[in-house]
């Protein structure tokens, strides 16, 4: 395994204190402020605070100490440490922001409230995740689940853990609004930081069927500067074999793409992909 610089890790954790920062917000001005509680130590946190009048920060912190040390056992000292890193950040900074803000709440309407504290988590949540920790509580659970069930990710793994805290919410408020919100900042926050871990730039990825394949081929490899792969497969119609055409493109040649087959064989049967990540030669480099 490729060994990492000092400056990827510095890069890392600066990552990290950005992404806690922005859950902090998130808590501090737009959830804790009207007790929605998406899922989450945070999320319990805040329906603790409603109970007790315990503060958040102190919460997080308690919780997190048991999470964190099955964390270290099961997902090694490097992942501990992140995690370590990120529970004191987020606490140290939710505190900060409640003197900072002093109780400053940008809006009272509960939907816009639930859309950007949501908004503003997922993010937060995404940054942290990408560099491999978590910041505690059901995202270090989901990100243990995950070692055992990697076809599942961290954030939707999360979801099914936060939906009985995110309920509790409303049953605390004695208004089931509460829970409402709550899920829907949940759902915000689940997609965001989805589309931040698996990354911004989705590529096409093609499927490509004709009995001029080698002119298709030829094509694609000249105009496009793609390298394409042939998948044997067989017509069960017919019983002939023929050949699949697999090709992996920017987003901004998929319209050259299809010209170029149209202009081959009008008759080809093409499915097209979204790609999330994709890499290797042509595309990002492989990272280990």
């Amino acid at each position: 395994m490729r060994k990492k610089h000092w400056y990827n890790y510095l890069l890392e954790y600066i990552m990290i204190t950005i992404g806690c920062a922005l859950m902090a917000v998130s808590i501090d001005l737009f959830l804790a402020p009207h007790t929605i509680a998406p899922g989450g130590v945070s999320g319990l946190a805040v329906v603790i605070k409603k109970l007790t009048g315990i503060s958040v920060s102190v919460t997080i912190l308690a919780i997190n100490i048991p999470l964190f040390i099955a964390g270290v056992v099961i997902l090694g000292k490097a992942f501990g440490a992140k995690t370590a890193y990120a529970v004191g950040v987020l606490s140290f900074f939710i505190g900060i922001f409640n003197k900072l803000f002093n109780h400053f709440i940008p809006t009272n309407d509960l939907l816009l409230s639930a859309i950007y504290g949501g908004v503003l988590l997922g993010v937060g949540i995404g940054f942290v995740f990408r560099t491999g920790g978590t910041t505690g509580g059901t995202d270090l659970v989901g990100a243990i689940l995950n070692k055992y069930f990697p076809t599942l990710s961290i954030p939707k793994l999360m979801m099914f853990l936060d939906l009985t805290i995110a309920t509790s919410a409303g049953i605390i408020n004695r208004n089931v609004e509460i829970t409402l919100y709550s899920l829907i900042a949940l759902y915000i926050i689940v997609k965001v930081a989805d589309f931040i871990i698996e990354g911004m730039g989705y590529s096409k990825a093609f499927f490509i069927i004709s009995n001029k394949s080698n002119k298709i081929s030829s094509e694609i490899i000249q105009n496009l500067g793609r390298g394409v792969t042939a998948l044997k497969g067989k017509g069960m119609y017919t019983g002939k074999d023929k050949e699949v055409l697999f090709i992996v493109i920017d987003r901004s040649q998929e319209v050259k793409l299809k010209n170029i087959v149209e202009d081959v064989d009008e008759n080809a049967f093409i499915m097209v992909a979204n790609v999330h990540e994709v890499l290797g030669e042509g595309f990002k480099p492989i990272k280990s």
